[in-house]
């Protein structure tokens, strides 16, 4: 394996708490021969979970769960500690991947059976079936702004396809990746079937290359997702990559405006405005523009930052520095480009800590970098559309494609935007959120490749096609 790039004796990677911008502990780097011992680890594990049946597969997931429930408030502190997000909705994080650790576990079996061809007669077979089987070890490289469920979302499904998993953490997040370092074997997984990488990312070509990795996941940024897919590309291995998004939220005049105001709150403000699925640029009728964004800025302007430790508060920091600084960029961008400020929340004042204030904006232009990037923090974009057809061609008019949501009780209205929104996902009346059971993934410069649901736990298996004579 190459990883001649890395130091023998890596720096040690910081936890540093965005809330006060202080160092709360160091841990230490793997070296190269640590990172080879895991991965042949990892690559013994997958020839044994190869063997194991769905029914022990299930039984060692369901008690990794158990085991994660548990020790739910431990975790979440260390989230929030981590990167900063509300202690509320850290708990929230750890209850969604035990969730979806159960779900996998009742129904990886049906997922993945053995699915008969009807008539095998067309094609001179006795019998002829498609059958589904692990490809071996995945590599996930994973962000920050969920640790957790992140990577669950990843591991449970391929765990339970008989998989083996290494993780590639994002820097900032090393005691989320060392929890989960450990989860499943003391779940009962064998040794090696999910491990963690503590080390930099000029690693990840290195591991992509070896031919005891199968495939790569990546969760990140769009220059991420290009270079893992390059890598996977020279490798000739699988990827799925979900890079992000600038979701639109579309509010049509037959909307209920008041509940639309009060999801589109939801929408963008969780997780401090950190999420990929968020929506971001609200695109509103111009017939109920003025009630939407009189609404929807006086929730913003309510809004509680502060502590993320306190259960009162909505909005903590932003994750890092460098994230709160380039949010504050592209705002500035906007307003020195003609943008209104139309609502904006009191931040703490005389703290070192990376707050940035919800705000949210009107009047931004294509010659803004607002119109065209993703706005990754509590920063809301709000467009009068005159008509359907603007409405969508502002929807549809970045690189992106994650997901979307539209507000109409027009049946007929409703059909067209469904077909009309070029995104992996359109939520009608409601926020986008995803959920276990359904696949989750984007088009265009999204990415590729689709988690959770029944194509999730098939991304990483090879669909054997078998006919008998």
């Amino acid at each position: 394996m190459t990883t001649a790039t890395q130091p023998p004796t890596a720096p040690p990677i910081a936890v540093t708490d965005p809330a006060t911008g202080q160092v709360v502990r160091k841990a230490a780097a793997h070296t190269p021969p640590e990172v080879e011992r895991r991965v042949r680890a990892a690559h013994d594990a997958a020839r044994v979970l190869r063997g194991t049946d769905f029914a022990t597969r299930a039984s060692w997931m369901r008690e990794s769960a158990a085991l994660l429930e548990a020790d739910a408030a431990d975790v979440a502190r260390a989230i929030v500690t981590e990167m900063g997000k509300p202690i509320r909705q850290a708990r929230d994080e750890v209850a969604k991947s035990v969730r979806t650790m159960r779900f996998y576990a009742g129904h990886a079996a049906a997922f993945l059976a053995d699915t008969p061809l009807e008539a095998p007669e067309r094609v001179g077979a006795r019998r002829a079936l498609t059958r589904y089987q692990p490809l071996g070890v995945v590599l996930a490289v994973m962000p920050w702004n969920y640790p957790i469920w992140q990577v669950i979302r990843f591991a449970a499904p391929a765990l339970m396809a008989g998989n083996a998993g290494l993780l590639k953490h994002a820097p900032n997040v090393p005691d989320s990746a060392l929890y989960l370092d450990s989860l499943f074997a003391r779940g009962g997984f064998p040794a090696g079937a999910f491990g963690a990488l503590l080390a930099g990312s000029d690693v990840v070509e290195g591991i992509i290359a070896d031919p005891r990795i199968a495939a790569v996941t990546l969760t990140g940024s769009e220059g991420a997702g290009r270079a893992v897919g390059a890598a996977a590309g020279r490798a000739i291995k699988k990827a799925v990559l979900e890079l992000g998004g600038s979701d639109p939220f579309v509010v049509m005049p037959s909307a209920d405006v008041g509940k639309a105001a009060a999801t589109a709150l939801a929408a963008r403000m969780n997780n401090n405005g950190q999420s990929c699925i968020a929506g971001k640029r609200f695109i509103v009728h111009t017939d109920v523009y003025d009630e939407f964004a009189g609404l929807f800025a006086e929730k913003i302007a309510a809004l509680t930052v502060g502590d993320p430790f306190d259960e009162a508060t909505d909005i903590g920091p932003i994750a890092t520095a460098r994230g709160r600084d380039e949010l504050a960029a592209q705002v500035d961008d906007a307003v020195a480009h003609g943008a209104r400020v139309l609502a904006t929340a009191a931040t703490p004042a005389d703290t070192a800590g990376w707050y940035y204030p919800p705000t949210l904006l009107e009047g931004v232009g294509p010659e803004c970098r607002l119109f065209r990037e993703e706005a990754f923090g509590p920063v809301a974009v709000l467009y009068r559309a005159r008509d359907e057809q603007e409405a969508v061609a502002l929807a549809n008019g970045t690189p992106y494609g994650l997901s979307s949501s539209v507000w109409t009780s027009d049946p007929e209205q409703e059909r067209r935007m469904i077909d009309a929104l070029e995104a992996g996902a359109v939520f009608v009346n409601g926020m986008s959120v995803s959920y276990p059971e359904l696949p989750f993934g984007g088009i265009r410069n999204s990415g590729y490749g689709r988690e959770l649901g029944p194509a999730g736990i098939r991304e990483f298996c090879n669909m054997k096609t078998v006919w008998i004579a």
